[in-house]
């Protein structure tokens, strides 16, 4: 009988072995990489759908469906070779009419949005089934990193037009995992792609999604054993989780930020509050806050404090607009100046518990020098269908960030940028972001975020306050993971030993 209860056991320990379990702290948006916006989408898409290029821990650019790259003499086209044999879920070839359907439908899809990331392409030519060429109507310096992300995912032609607008309920594309199910705010379940083209780094069955919004339930769920991996550990959680054997912590800093988006003309919402129509309000609740004591108290000092989309120590960041300190006194002189001594706005906020102790302690902050903060928390996706609409006074939202700083200030300030969500639109601003784009020369860049930085410091549609370290925390048992600093949880190579 001993024997029977042994090989019961093992088995147990192998099929369990089999599925990966990761926590995560939203519920993705759409499964469409055309579509999506949210951060923890991407996580889900790293193990359903590869892209053109990918990360490396260093953010260098590494080939993945693709196996090379060449730029023209003028920098205004770009030739990819891709791999061969490779093919999407439902069986049909990735090849280079497919990248070309993809390109296009993400620059072209009604409600994309990627087509701010691929405003600049022209035209995409098939050349040959291996061979695709990107043509720009002037040279664009982040063309490789967008292809890094949501830009360079391919789905499979066939499956999106058959589905059109539902393709995202269901997505099929070439990466390790294929869709399975998905139950909203439950589980995504994706099972192992048996004609994967790196089939060699899979090592397990299946992998489970599932999206836990509060911290410390996610982690009470790693700690019984029903989740592998959580993402985004509570901060005040770490040191007790260095002292357990049993679990294993990643640390890196992101490349995105940490920020309040305030409505200057997004919609009529600005102009009926004084923080959306006039800068001097939106100085003074800058004026009001302590980024680095929000590091402290909000993320146990697991940030940095900055002040524009990339953090002081990126090769990009504005030195000639540093961090301003705080000054309650000024903040409340500029408020007189302004003949609103006790402003009142409503602060939208994510229910995730970052973002509401962020929320809390900006509010009691700000109350110091006169303003008089309503905290609306709103689940996730609603709140970022609300910010699309204008339906919002400020927000505390998190951008995950890009490898190339564009990717954190486009899509964003500029005019017609996909996200937006501040409305905000400056003519001197706009000229600048595309001379940042346009130039492959690192210092004609850095100059023009130099001078984006001094004028978006005085206008304040962002206020940005710090970059957070991405926090990981998994089952010791789990090994080969990568941590790189966009945060997406690499499946290739995972192992359960």
């Amino acid at each position: 009988m001993k024997w029977f209860v042994a090989i019961a056991i093992a088995f147990t320990t192998t099929a369990s072995a089999q599925t990966l379990r990761i926590g995560l702290a939203e519920d993705p948006d759409i499964l469409d990489p055309t579509m999506a916006r949210t951060f923890v989408g991407r996580i889900v898409f790293a193990g359903l759908c590869d892209k053109l290029f990918d990360l490396d821990e260093k953010l260098n650019i590494v080939p993945q469906l693709a196996t090379s790259h060449q730029w023209s003499a003028d920098n205004k086209s770009l030739t990819i070779k891709l791999r061969e044999g490779v093919t999407f879920h439902d069986g049909e070839k990735m090849d280079a009419q497919a990248v070309k359907y993809n390109l296009e439908r993400h620059k072209n899809m009604k409600g994309s949005n990627r087509r701010g990331e691929l405003a600049v392409v022209s035209s995409i030519d098939a050349v040959d089934p291996t061979t695709v060429r990107i043509n720009l109507e002037a040279p664009f310096a982040p063309l490789l990193a967008v292809l890094t992300d949501r830009s360079g995912m391919m789905v499979s032609p066939k499956a999106a037009e058959a589905a059109g607008e539902k393709f995202g309920a269901k997505p099929v594309c070439s990466g390790p995992f294929r869709f399975v199910e998905r139950i909203a705010q439950d589980r995504i379940v994706v099972e192992r792609f048996a004609n994967y083209w790196n089939k060699g780094q899979i090592h397990f069955e299946r992998i489970v999604y599932q999206p836990i919004v509060d911290a410390t339930v996610r982690l009470a769920n790693l700690r019984s054993g029903q989740l592998d991996f959580i993402e985004r550990v509570a901060p005040s959680d770490i040191p007790n989780l260095r002292n357990d054997s049993r679990f294993k912590i990643a640390k890196i800093v992101e490349i995105g930020y940490q920020g309040i988006t305030i409505n200057v003309g997004k919609s009529d919402l600005a102009q009926k509050n004084p923080l959306g129509r006039d800068p001097r309000v939106r100085e003074a609740f800058e004026l009001s806050l302590d980024r680095e004591a929000i590091v402290k108290v909000a993320m146990e000092g697991e940030a940095q404090a900055g002040n524009q989309w990339v953090a002081p120590s990126n090769r990009f960041y504005g030195k000639s607009a540093p961090l301003p300190k705080r000054n309650v006194e000024r903040a409340k002189q500029l408020l007189k100046e302004a003949g609103v001594p006790n402003p009142s706005f409503t602060l939208m906020t994510p229910t995730t518990s970052d973002a509401q102790r962020i929320a809390q302690i900006v509010q009691a902050m700000a109350k110091e020098a006169g303003f008089d903060i309503k905290i609306q928390s709103t689940e996730f996706a609603t709140s970022l269908n609300l910010a699309d609409k204008g339906q919002f006074e400020a927000y505390v939202l998190a951008w995950s960030g890009r490898a190339d700083p564009d990717g954190n200030l486009h899509t964003m300030l500029a005019c017609k940028g996909p996200t937006n969500y501040a409305g905000y639109c400056k003519d001197d601003v706009e000229k600048l972001i595309t001379e940042s784009r346009t130039s492959l020369d690192a210092t004609r860049r850095a100059a023009a975020y130099d001078k984006i930085a001094q004028q978006v410091q005085k206008d304040r549609p962002i206020v940005y306050l710090f970059h957070r370290h991405w926090l990981w925390a998994h089952t010791a048992k789990l090994s080969g993971l990568r941590t790189v600093p966009d945060g997406m949880v690499r499946v290739q190579g995972l192992k359960m030993n």
